[in-house]
């Protein structure tokens, strides 16, 4: 059984709760801008990293008049074209996110859509719109579908009854129609790592997707983000202790966009996770959020630092 987080830790962004000089990233290029497109999603996990559901609405759709500042800011302070992640929620919802995705793609970015590969994804709209994106932008866009667990059983305990089958529907149409496929999933489950990318790979095979289970990339497996159990404070002297580099972790090449509910724009937050923590929300604009960061969460220990996780490609 784990153990139950100290209360006394991640509490001063400087100093750990032993009182040692807390590590903190510091901003080196732009690699990967995300949008949470918001946060309403068709079905409700049991364990969402974002807490999406059908009637979650902390973020609010975002809109081309959201994004495209953004855009702007990326021309001044990248020296070329990066990745544009979208992210949920169900992408696919977002009534905007055709045009969002156009907006990204003709300026030469490459796009990541984390999808449930479910019924938003496939109306027959969205498949009609993504088929034209496609074929006007070949080769710059990607799709990674959640699939929690390679077994129906698993998979729909974490997302419900069905839910496998309806996922699977989805992700056979994007390998006939020839998109560029990812899978995330969960490392929650008992296998090693080599046992689920096995069965990931035999899925794979049966249904002749076009991925790679053994690169990390094309089948990402996620640890579980519980705040309450026991992690260590990751302190200066971890990056030589642990041999991690902190130009490694996510908040030294991604930011990620939303738009809460009541605000009048979009704000930056300085990682995908950390959502809902107001110290990680780091300025309006991208160039007020590239300061250093604190890593001052059970998250950035867990995923990050301890895990080597990153969302991005």
């Amino acid at each position: 059984m784990n153990a139950i987080l100290d209360i006394k830790k991640f509490k001063d962004p400087k100093v750990t709760a032993k009182g040692e000089k807390r590590a903190q990233v510091f901003f080196k290029t732009l690699d990967t801008l995300w949008f949470n497109t918001g946060s309403l999603c068709n079905i409700e996990c049991a364990n969402c990293y974002i807490a999406s559901s059908p009637t979650a609405d902390h973020f609010i759709y975002l809109t081309p008049e959201d994004m495209g500042p953004y855009l702007d800011e990326i021309d001044e302070i990248a020296k070329g074209p990066i990745e544009i992640a979208f992210t949920g929620g169900e992408p696919y919802l977002n009534p905007h996110i055709i045009k969002l995705s156009e907006m990204a793609l003709e300026r030469g970015h490459k796009l990541l859509v984390l999808t449930n590969a479910m019924k938003p994804m496939m109306r027959p709209r969205i498949q009609k719109a993504l088929l034209d994106l496609q074929s006007r932008y070949p080769g710059q866009m990607t799709l990674r579908v959640s699939l929690d667990h390679f077994t129906q059983e698993e998979h729909d305990r974490e997302r419900g009854n069905g839910s496998f089958d309806i996922a699977l529907k989805g992700l056979n149409w994007l390998t006939e129609n020839d998109f560029s496929l990812h899978i995330a999933g969960r490392a929650m489950f008992s296998e090693s790592d080599a046992a689920a990318r096995a069965g990931y790979a035999d899925l794979i095979k049966t249904h002749g997707w076009k991925i790679d289970a053994a690169n990390h990339a094309h089948v990402m497996l996620f640890p579980e983000m519980d705040e309450q159990v026991d992690v260590p404070e990751i302190t200066v002297a971890c990056w030589g202790i642990l041999d991690v580099h902190p130009d490694s972790m996510m908040c030294a090449n991604s930011r990620m966009v939303v738009r809460r509910k009541g605000e009048d724009r979009a704000v930056v937050l300085a990682c995908t996770l950390l959502w809902d923590d107001p110290q990680f929300e780091t300025g309006k604009t991208l160039k007020e959020s590239l300061g250093p960061v604190a890593l001052n969460h059970p998250h950035c220990a867990k995923f990050c630092v301890l895990g080597g996780a990153s969302c991005s490609a």
